[in-house]
């Protein structure tokens, strides 16, 4: 298969990585598994075991004429625990490595026949100057756009913070709501 560079010319690329059929199902799945741990769960109650206080019964056993108590902060008491106390649970799924390949791959190949992937030699700006990157961008027709650089430099990140629909991450940081293959996430 063969991308787009900038200057007129292709580059040629694995099958493997960008010659997959488009899968739904598989990035529909994925995006939910990675946008899972953002479900944040704040509530929690106390139970017996958390409340604090009530280490000694609060009196004997027999002979009172009341009933039964070993603790003061048993559900039924006033300031006790909450019998099924609510407590925050963890929303993360485990994605398979497999999954993670499958998924990136289909959304780049998906991205390359759609032509909206688009291969530059080296993309640097000499001073961290957003007139300098805007003018950048529109010299190659582009108003929004991902840039994905090996390591990400200062003054591109400076450049870059204050554009709307401009993004700058390294390679090792892609994931699948900052590639939707269709513009949108599924």
């Amino acid at each position: 298969m063969e991308l787009r560079k900038h200057d007129g010319g292709t580059l040629d690329v694995s099958d493997v990585a960008f010659g997959r059929a488009f899968n739904e199902v598989l990035i529909s799945n994925y995006v939910a598994a990675f946008l899972k741990p953002a479900h944040e769960e704040i509530k929690a109650q106390k139970s017996r075991a958390d409340v604090s206080g009530g280490g000694s019964k609060p009196w004997r056993q027999k002979g009172t004429g009341r009933a039964r108590a070993g603790t003061i902060r048993s559900p039924i008491w006033r300031t006790g625990g909450k019998t099924f106390a609510a407590q925050p649970r963890d929303h993360s799924q485990k994605v398979n490595r497999k999954v993670y390949r499958a998924a990136m791959s289909s959304i780049f190949s998906e991205l390359a026949r759609q032509d909206r992937l688009v291969v530059v030699d080296s993309f640097e700006v000499e001073a961290p100057r957003t007139k300098a990157l805007k003018a950048k961008l529109a010299d190659r027709g582009v108003q929004s756009c991902l840039i994905v650089v090996p390591e990400v430099s200062d003054e591109l990140v400076l450049a870059s913070r204050n554009l709307p629909g401009v993004e700058v991450t390294h390679s090792g940081g892609l994931d699948p709501v900052r590639l939707p293959p269709d513009g949108r996430v599924p």
